[in-house]
């Protein structure tokens, strides 16, 4: 008779979150990632979030833990401590294995008005790999943003060592993530290079594009373990004209909250919804098979179901089902943002 395996409780200690308004829906937003992220690697098990003091914990079981989860599990955007709940309600501290590519603080350090908070792209970011078909890879992904600002996306996906591509239109917030990142490679003293070019669309035009190949030290550059940024200055709306079909494995964006600022096409102002659909064809075809898309948008300009048709109309399946339906969550009086993800067959 083959001897049934015991689970282990764990725990994990949500970090302290310096936005107050965010720090609200840090466990709504940590227990959904979490889930994900079990879900990924079959682990059957409900999480619990409990208090023990003034702290919140998110607890879970697993029978075991297979290969590469507990690398996972170091790099959730909100885990502050990792610990086995032992018998008599002791908690013994573990190692985490987060393995950052570059400096963890690189996404934080860089602000402006209108940005997204770091934390919460990086938790929609490993929701979307979590949900993909590359959950288990154990070789960089390439993560697109297709409206990426200053490159926030980018910069968490480069932290997590995947490669990342970040298109937008507005030049001088571009300038600004490139000398950003060019700056924090050199004070890191991280091998890299960097050019700058421009690349013809398919069907004409071209548009012009920064590129970083960086590693980690000059033994890993040579041989070969690097990782990449691409950024494009172009309409989100051609990306099947940019890129390559079949080139991403992810894609996360967060959409224009339309509330001090909206998306511009020409010499009008269109809606959010506008440019998603403007978007989703040409997210349906840069993406993989098994890839996921994930877009955040502030649903009092833009409804969740309105943006689940919008990628639904270009071939993508909308994950409605638990935990990928609870975003939702209050910002700010004019902002409640939610998020929706969709796989691609």
């Amino acid at each position: 008779m083959k001897k049934e395996v015991s689970s282990l409780r764990y725990a994990m200690l949500l970090k302290p979150h310096p936005n107050a308004r965010y720090r609200q829906s840090v466990s709504q937003l940590a227990m959904i990632e979490l889930q994900a992220i079990l879900n990924a690697w079959s682990v059957e098990t409900e999480p619990v979030c409990e208090m023990l003091g003034s702290e919140p914990f998110l607890f879970f079981d697993a029978p075991q833990m297979p290969e590469g989860l507990w690398r996972a599990l170091s790099r959730h955007s909100a885990c502050c401590l990792l610990c086995e709940a032992a018998d008599g309600g002791f908690l013994k501290p573990l190692a985490k294995e987060p393995a950052f590519f570059l400096p963890e603080e690189l996404p934080q350090v860089l602000k402006y008005k209108g940005k997204t908070n770091a934390d919460f792209t990086m938790m929609l970011l490993n929701c979307a790999i979590s949900a993909s078909a590359f959950a288990r890879s154990e070789t960089p992904l390439t993560v697109l943003d297709p409206v990426c600002g200053k490159a926030t996306t980018a910069f968490c996906a480069l932290c997590l060592g995947h490669n990342a591509i970040g298109v937008d239109r507005d030049e001088k917030a571009l300038h600004e993530a490139d000398t950003y990142l060019a700056r924090s490679l050199k004070l890191n003293r991280l091998k890299h290079k960097r050019s700058a070019g421009s690349q013809t669309l398919t069907g004409g035009g071209h548009v012009q594009t920064t590129d970083f190949v960086m590693a980690q030290s000059a033994e890993e550059q040579k041989q070969g373990d690097t990782r990449s940024l691409r950024l494009i200055s172009g309409d989100a709306g051609q990306l099947g004209q940019m890129m390559k079909a079949g080139s991403c494995h992810v894609i996360v964006g967060d959409l224009p909250y339309g509330v001090q600022h909206a998306p511009q096409e020409g010499r009008g102002v269109s809606s959010p919804e506008r440019l998603l659909q403007r978007m989703a064809a040409g997210c349906a075809q840069v993406l993989k098979k098994g890839g996921v898309a994930a877009f955040s948008f502030n649903a009092y300009t833009l409804p969740r179901a309105k943006a689940a048709a919008a990628l639904e109309a270009a071939g993508l399946e909308v994950l409605d089902a638990p935990p990928y339906n609870g975003f939702a969550h209050w910002v700010e009086q004019a902002v409640e943002r939610d998020a929706v993800l969709a796989r691609k067959p």
